[in-house]
C-alpha cells in the first residue's frame, strides 16, 4: 500500500521540478532497497566459483528501456545518498542511456537491480537476475484497489512487487524477510 508514498511524492514533485529533477517513484524504491540490503546482506551478494561474496557497497542497477534494447546503468553508493540525489542520478543515467552517451563505468559494479515495467502498464512479472547478482526486484504498475483498513474498505494505491533470487545464495525465508522489510519501508515512507 503506497498511498502515503504517492502523497509524499505529489507533495515533493513541484519542488523537484523547480530544480529540473523529474521525481518518479524509483528514487524512493531504490533508496528503500539499499537500506533493506544492509539488513539482508545475502540479497546483496554474488556467487564467485564456490564462494558467496557479500558486497559492502550498495550499487543499484536500474533497467532502462531504450530504442536499442535494455541497458542497466548503476546508481552507485545509494546507501549514502538522499532521495533527491538518487533522483538526479537516475535522471542523468536514464537520459545518458537513451541517448547512447552513457559512460561504460556507469554500466558496471551493480550489486542488486530493479526493473520497473509498471511504467509500461505491467502489473506482475518475473524479472531475470542481472548476473552475477543474487537478486532483482520487479516493480509493477501502481493501481487503485479496494483494501480493508481498520474494519472499513478504502480505495488505496497498491504497488505490485516481485523478487527473483538465486537459490544457491538466498533461501525463501531470507527473501521473504527482505520483501517484508521493503514493504514496511515503502508503506511507512522510511527512507
Amino acid at each position: 500500500d503506497v498511498t502515503e508514498l504517492a502523497a509524499l511524492r505529489e507533495k515533493e514533485k513541484s519542488a523537484y521540478e523547480k530544480e529540473g529533477i523529474k521525481l518518479t517513484f524509483m528514487p524512493y524504491i531504490v533508496r528503500a532497497v539499499a537500506l533493506c540490503l544492509k539488513e539482508h546482506p545475502y540479497l546483496n551478494a554474488s556467487l564467485e566459483g564456490e564462494e558467496i561474496v557479500l558486497k559492502k557497497y550498495y550499487n543499484i542497477g536500474i533497467a532502462v528501456d531504450t530504442e536499442e534494447g535494455l541497458i542497466v546503468p548503476v546508481v552507485k553508493g545509494v546507501d549514502a545518498k538522499d532521495v533527491k540525489t538518487i533522483a538526479k542520478d537516475i535522471d542523468k543515467l536514464v537520459s545518458d542511456a537513451r541517448s547512447r552517451k552513457i559512460n561504460l563505468m556507469d554500466l558496471r559494479g551493480s550489486s542488486f537491480s530493479v526493473s520497473n515495467l509498471g511504467s509500461v502498464g505491467v502489473e506482475f512479472f518475473t524479472p531475470i537476475i542481472n548476473f552475477p547478482e543474487s537478486a532483482i526486484l520487479g516493480v509493477g504498475r501502481i493501481m487503485e484497489k479496494p483494501v480493508a483498513k481498520g474494519g472499513k474498505v478504502e480505495i488505496r494505491k497498491v504497488l505490485p512487487l516481485s523478487l527473483t533470487y538465486d537459490h544457491r545464495i538466498v533461501d525463501g525465508a531470507q527473501a521473504a524477510r527482505f520483501m517484508n522489510n521493503l514493504i514496511e519501508r515503502l508503506q511507512l515512507c522510511e527512507f
